[in-house]
């Protein structure tokens, strides 16, 4: 289930209760163990798989690693949340706004593109409609050609 690894930011809803409020909890309320372990469950009910369960934590956990990363240095992660605000940190990660997540974010474009023409289906079946996705794929061929 890829919507696990999209689970972590549902902090970022605190961004309705003002910046303060987004600035202290963001990274704190769902960017951690326990949280983790309640999308895994959740992942675990809907699908009755533990390889698709297991496919969620590795996805949720990238999320973590990907925010240590390219989120800032500055900004931590309260992995223990509830029981401990103890951060972790990664001292040489970077900024949001970098080269190191334009070049990422190029590199997954054009693994899309080759997803697509490959196989007929983008990441955007995830969370859309398959029509939606197939015309996503179809307009991709038609504009970079099949293999």
């Amino acid at each position: 289930m890829a919507w696990a690894g999209v689970a972590p930011d549902l902090d970022a809803l605190t961004v309705l209760f003002g910046q303060d409020v987004y600035g202290r909890w963001h990274h704190v309320l769902c960017h951690g163990l326990v949280f983790s372990l309640v999308v895994t469950f959740a992942v675990y009910l809907l699908a009755r798989s533990w390889r698709v369960a297991a496919l969620a934590i590795l996805s949720f956990h990238m999320h973590l690693a990907c925010d240590l990363l390219g989120s800032g240095v500055e900004w931590s992660i309260s992995y223990f949340y509830p029981f401990s605000r103890w951060e972790l940190s990664f001292p040489w990660g970077w900024e949001l706004a970098s080269w190191q997540n334009t070049a990422i974010m190029v590199g997954l474009l054009l693994a899309m593109v080759w997803t697509a023409k490959r196989y007929g289906r983008t990441f955007a079946e995830t969370f859309l409609p398959a029509r939606i996705d197939k015309l996503v794929s179809e307009t991709i061929v038609r504009r970079f050609g099949r293999r």
